[in-house]
């Protein structure tokens, strides 16, 4: 793995649920539940699994748009909320691409005004810097410079997703969390914002947080993939391990549903029986124990941990 360039430790967001008159706080969803990993320098770590499980909100608490409750985020060795300072170079050094591009971009705003917005908050420069640099990421980015007064509804979903690309670079950020990027776009300009994003990668240096559920995708942009549970990371491994050797039964689940391309392959699918646990109250032991074809005594009682199982290969399996 190359330099670190984040690092989260036993991070966990439990949001309270309040009832009654008083709004008594009686229970709590534990939407991420001790979950730890390493972002490389230069390289994208993909995060999978099904809906609700808490994807997106690891994302937005890298991105200091939530409070973690517990754990703790560090950026090149400095903790994100140690003190106030900390939290706005977080900001600046942590941008997120969201899902849908039109109800991320102001409607009011031309496409000038997006870009440069963020150097205006932070005082990057004069007027005429800002605008060399809003030159320099529409054409980083694939857009015309005439498109610069018109507005969001001017532009298709991919080139919306251009111009958000673009704002989310303006500071120069070392980490872009992209959260279901291209899931709302159709098939090519899906393949275009890949491209792009990937070419982004190798001329600027810039890590990513890649949140998607689609397989296919995230083996196109991943280095390093982790699969989320029920608020938990149940196996981390490089890309080219996990895409042929799973460990956990869920993983291998998951990844049993990926279609081939190949009309010849009949690779056995495995069908997980029951429904997800509700993260409210979530079974004892191993989180996955009630679905799981290989569950046995101890996963009923016993939390397993994230340990390493091979090479940069960790799981949390009995």
């Amino acid at each position: 793995m190359s330099e670190c360039l984040v690092e989260v430790q036993h991070l966990r967001k439990f949001f309270p649920i309040r009832t009654g008159l008083f709004s008594k706080v009686t229970a709590e969803v534990k939407a991420v539940d001790d979950v730890s990993f390493r972002i490389g320098k230069g390289s994208t770590f993909g995060l999978v699994g099904e809906s609700g499980c808490g994807k997106t909100t690891v994302g937005r608490m890298l991105a200091g748009l939530l409070k973690q409750t517990a754990g703790t985020i560090s950026i090149e060795g400095r903790q994100s909320d140690s003190t106030p300072a900390a939290r706005k170079e977080l900001h600046r050094k942590v941008q997120i691409i969201f899902q849908d591009p039109s109800a991320s971009l102001n409607p009011y705003m031309t496409l000038e005004e997006l870009v440069i917005e963020p150097l205006e908050i932070y005082g990057v420069g004069d007027a005429r810097s800002r605008h060399r640099r809003f030159l320099e990421l529409i054409e980083m980015v694939g857009l015309p410079t005439y498109c610069a007064k018109q507005r969001p509804c001017d532009f298709s979903s991919g080139q919306q997703q251009r111009v958000a690309i673009a704002r989310a670079l303006a500071l120069k950020p070392e980490l872009l969390i992209a959260d279901e990027p291209v899931s709302v776009l159709d098939v090519s300009a899906q393949a275009q914002i890949l491209n792009l994003l990937r070419d982004l990668q190798d001329q600027l240096g810039v890590s990513y947080l890649f949140i998607s559920h689609a397989l296919d995708v995230v083996e196109f942009m991943a280095h390093q993939v982790g699969v989320m549970y029920l608020g938990k990371l149940v196996e981390i491994a490089p890309k080219d391990v996990i895409y042929h050797k799973q460990l956990h039964p869920y993983t291998k689940a998951l990844f049993s549903a990926i279609q081939s391309p190949d009309p010849d392959y009949a690779g056995e699918r495995i069908i997980l029986s029951g429904e997800v646990p509700s993260p409210v109250n979530p079974p004892a032991g191993c989180y996955f124990h009630p679905r799981c074809l290989e569950a046995q005594e101890r996963c009923w009682s016993e939390t397993p941990v994230l340990r390493e199982a091979g090479k940069e290969h960790f799981v949390s399996c009995h």
